[in-house]
């Protein structure tokens, strides 16, 4: 079972930037995927990035060019840096973590997730 704690949300202005930060326990850290997800009232979680345990990354095409994904297996900490916020990117952003497995194709997700930050980004 994993447990997961993000951090750094807050209200910025467009044009500006937040990193968030997510620890990850009970798990080995170091194999795990972990991946950005965010939320609207209303609609359902969207992956906004991942980052394998070999540092591939995906990013979806609205953040792509501006947002990074990175990770320190020394600290079990997942990390979003995001730069040139817009309104659109106002969201509940949360993290996850999960395996690739091989024999299925995809990623296997564990089904926790943690509280969620807060991102406001204003006009």
């Amino acid at each position: 079972q994993v447990h997961l704690v993000e951090s750094g949300g807050g209200v910025v202005q467009a044009g500006g930037s937040l990193t968030l930060s997510c620890v990850s326990s009970g798990t080995d850290f170091s194999k795990d995927t972990m991946a950005w997800y965010r939320q609207t009232p209303g609609n359902q979680r969207e992956l906004v990035a991942l980052l394998s345990n070999t540092f591939s990354t995906e990013y979806s095409d609205s953040v792509k060019g501006r947002f990074t994904i990175t990770r320190d297996n020394a600290k079990s900490t997942v990390h979003l840096r995001m730069s040139s916020l817009k309104p659109e990117d106002t969201a509940a952003y949360y993290c996850r973590a999960g395996n690739w497995a091989r024999v299925l194709g995809s990623y296997i997700w564990y089904t926790d997730w943690g509280q969620g930050t807060q991102v406001t980004v204003s006009s």
